[in-house]
């Protein structure tokens, strides 16, 4: 007995075999590329255009990277938070709470238990105050950036490029990506905004300007 679904399939197939076949033409893409700025033209591009969206921004040396987040994370009252298993031990030696390490093994809903997560990136766009999360071990699976209501992103104004085309030749096509420009946002019919519907309410971002 043929079931429903292996109709539809055939049904799909007969339709796809009667199909002309479609001209293939070349996709352009001449858009412009290779644009550069100077450290602290593009410095001040990136958090302008994040904090446009909201984003809370501190800038400092690697060598201060572990003060900044401690100090972010005190301020917000983090005392649970969670962390990817590759994140750099060290960017949290001056963090006196309480780390979680996540796993693929723990349910996404209690995440929501976490008070913050702090990550790292993979790109930064300076014109469009985005960032690149492309799952690496430093950055963890997407639930973890996106259930917490607050997110603290590690940034290294070396990967942070001036405009899309060159932020997307940065990244490994095989990689998940996700792209965050400011909080979790959106607004109703009245445009009223609302925060934290569809991910982190807050999003923090510690640039380090000397990686």
């Amino acid at each position: 007995m043929t079931t429903a679904r292996e109709t539809v399939l055939g049904r799909i197939r007969d339709a796809l075999a009667l199909a002309p076949t479609p001209d293939t033409a070349a996709v352009p893409r001449d858009y412009r590329t290779g644009r550069t700025l100077p450290d602290d033209e593009r410095l001040a591009l990136f958090t302008d255009r994040l904090v446009d969206y909201k984003a809370q921004v501190h800038a400092c040396t690697g060598d201060r990277t572990a003060e900044v987040i401690a100090q972010v994370l005190r301020e917000r009252g983090a005392r649970k938070i969670g962390v990817p298993a590759g994140l750099d031990e060290r960017w949290l030696d001056a963090y006196d709470g309480e780390i979680q390490q996540d796993c693929a093994d723990i349910p996404a809903p209690r995440l929501d238990a976490l008070d913050g997560v702090v990550t790292g990136s993979a790109v930064g766009c300076a014109e469009t105050g985005t960032i690149f999360l492309d799952g690496s071990p430093d950055q963890g699976r997407r639930a973890l950036s996106l259930v917490p209501d607050l997110h603290v992103c590690v940034v290294d104004l070396s990967a942070v490029e001036v405009g899309v085309p060159e932020a997307v030749g940065r990244l490994v096509p095989e990689r998940p990506t996700t792209l965050i420009s400011g909080p979790s946002a959106t607004s109703d019919i009245e445009l009223e905004r609302v925060e934290g519907v569809h991910g982190p309410r807050s999003l923090v971002v510690v640039v380090r300007v000397d990686a």
